[in-house]
């Protein structure tokens, strides 16, 4: 069942809450959802049957959510807010936290400013080219987002993109604003102040993320897990992250 958190900008942010047990709150990727992010890929099933409690959010402008159409509003920092206030709304201060793609993005924004809310981090379809810095690529993927003839995209990037973006019940102008707003990356050198005991995983052919180790190792306590066959769409769902994951939520703090 569908509940909304209000963001102090007013807007309604969808989520739930299935299981008993230590929460984990799951936060998708770009364009994604929770639906399909993470309940259509057997992450419910398996964390409620390892015993957690799941609480899954839709992010600004996907899902359930409210899609504002201002780049302004889709601010990474205010989208790790949406977070905060989803576990507050939730009735929880403290939670396990595992993001995937853009939402591994906005979960080492919770680890580095918000700790105290935070037992462990998992990081999927994020990895050494987090370290390289923001990217401006993505004014050029929001462009593809609104091209009115989709023939006419022919980088490949921008075509994926824009394919998984057309898929039914997305907004392809609040994404195009999502990928337009500000974004925030920590450089290696203040990853290494982080607390909490963070697990990076990605795909061996993810070409979007690279490779986990060296976002691992800028980490205080980082570790790495690559996904071996699997690339930025398919290593979410392989039995192989469920194990990885299960396994580091599981341990003792």
């Amino acid at each position: 069942m569908t509940s909304y958190a209000k963001s102090p900008e007013g807007l309604s942010i969808a989520y739930e809450s299935v299981g008993q047990g230590e929460p984990v709150l799951l936060v998708h990727g770009f364009a994604s959802s929770r639906a399909q992010n993470w309940r259509a890929t057997g992450w419910y099933e398996a964390l409620t049957g390892a015993g957690r409690r799941v609480i899954a959010m839709d992010c600004r402008g996907h899902g359930e959510s409210d899609k504002p159409t201002d780049p302004a509003l889709y601010d990474y920092m205010l989208m790790a807010g949406d977070v905060l206030t989803v576990l507050g709304a939730a009735g929880t201060g403290r939670a396990d936290i595992m993001g995937y793609s853009m939402g591994g993005h906005l979960g080492l924004i919770v680890l580095m400013e918000r700790p105290e809310v935070l037992r462990r981090l998992v990081v999927g379809g994020v990895g050494e080219t987090y370290l390289h810095g923001v990217s401006r690529s993505r004014f050029a993927i929001a462009d593809a987002l609104l091209e009115p003839d989709a023939s006419r995209i022919t980088d490949s990037v921008q075509k994926s993109f824009r394919a998984f973006a057309d898929q039914p019940g997305k907004d392809r102008n609040a994404l195009a604003a999502c990928m337009r707003g500000e974004r925030k990356a920590y450089p290696a050198g203040e990853l290494a102040l982080s607390t909490r005991p963070s697990l990076i995983v990605c795909g061996e052919n993810d070409m979007i993320s690279g490779p986990p180790g060296r976002l691992a190792a800028a980490l205080h306590d980082g570790r790495a897990v690559t996904i071996p066959g699997r690339d930025h769409m398919s290593a979410v769902g392989d039995k192989r992250t469920k194990d990885a994951v299960l396994a580091f939520l599981a341990e003792p703090e």
